[in-house]
């Protein structure tokens, strides 16, 4: 078949790519509507990572979210839903477009970058959006993303390269499959599964997404995840005055915090949200106290936006400079705060 097309798929615009594209999924396969918010942390979506890389520009990264959201929102959910890397190109397009083609929507993983409809131009390796339909005969596919509420035309070539582009940053045309509609666990079982897994990763106890993010990176030592990824980056952050021209390090961290995609607040707006649903559905984990807690990290991290900005143009400033360390040691005693109260809590 050299052409298809997805037309009962419901496509609501999303502050992040994974739980937006993953909301609309889980509401398409299993008639489950839940908020963004609530997806992103049923998906023990919250994360602080931090870890030098000589590919990029400037050389460090910084993301506010794990590497496993998608399928670990499947683990909690008790969804049948699996994601595979093919290493094939050929095979690759193959694959999603028989699901297309059998009217299944279909998440996939690449480099925002090549995507010839984002006008915003940056590397990022792993953005998630679903195939809903493709032409051969004019080279498009059909896309439903973040920002619009129709489906989105990209050429078939760019959507190739996003998914497994020649250089380190792929994902190498991972994609994701729901193989039923059953939804095995209930809302609050599934809450408790994520925040026992939110807090083992936070506060060091589940390796797994730093061993990830290690391999991602070549084995670089210069990592950490959690907690002490948050403590690794107020430490780094402090040797930025030192650079010649530090304005790429902190426009990068604004950019982290505010417009890749996060939902606001690096991710802790998503998280907030999902706190005060957590605090209905299980209180007994989740107290009106530390849902207080996680507004005000969120608020914390949507503050120190402005000052980056400022600093960015005016480097010299060290007033400036000490609000954002102070900002950043500020969070840091939240987040340890929030993440050790519920640690209390979750079993």
């Amino acid at each position: 078949m050299t052409a298809a097309m997805i037309e009962n798929f419901r496509i609501d615009p999303a502050g992040h790519c994974g739980s937006g594209a993953m909301r609309n999924l889980i509401r398409h396969y299993c008639n489950l509507d839940l908020p963004e918010g609530v997806v992103f942390g049923l998906g023990a979506g919250l994360d602080s990572v931090y870890m030098a890389y000589d590919g990029a520009e400037p050389p460090y990264m910084l993301f506010g979210r794990g590497s496993t959201m998608e399928a670990d929102l499947a683990r909690t959910l008790g969804i049948d839903y699996t994601e595979q890397v093919q290493p094939d190109n050929d095979l690759a397009w193959e694959e999603v477009k028989a699901e297309v083609a059998a009217g299944r929507p279909t998440m996939l993983s690449g480099d925002i970058y090549y995507l010839d409809y984002r006008e915003f131009k940056v590397h990022f390796p792993a953005h998630r959006f679903v195939l809903l339909g493709y032409d051969e005969s004019k080279d498009e596919v059909y896309i439903a993303d973040r920002v619009n509420d129709y489906p989105e035309v990209c050429s078939i070539s760019a959507v190739s390269n996003s998914r497994n582009p020649d250089n380190a940053m792929t994902t190498v045309n991972l994609w994701g499959k729901f193989h039923s509609s059953e939804v095995r666990h209930s809302l609050p079982e599934a809450c408790g599964i994520a925040l026992a897994i939110a807090v083992r990763r936070m506060l060091g106890d589940d390796q797994s997404q730093l061993e990830l993010m290690r391999a991602f990176s070549g084995g670089n030592k210069t990592c950490a995840t959690g907690l002490a990824g948050l403590a690794l980056f107020s430490e780094e952050i402090r040797r930025w005055p030192e650079l010649d021209n530090p304005a790429p390090h902190l426009i990068y961290c604004d950019n982290a915090i505010i417009k890749f995609g996060t939902g606001g607040g690096f991710f802790r707006n998503h998280f907030a949200n999902f706190l005060h649903w957590s605090a209905a559905q299980r209180p007994d984990l989740v107290s009106d106290d530390i849902a207080g807690i996680g507004d005000s990290v969120a608020a914390g991290w949507n503050a120190l936006s402005p000052s980056l900005q400022a600093l960015a143009t005016d480097t010299g400033n060290t007033s400036l400079w000490q609000t954002v360390f102070d900002g950043v040691d500020t969070l840091l005693a939240q987040e340890r705060e929030l993440f050790e109260s519920l640690a209390a809590r979750v079993a």
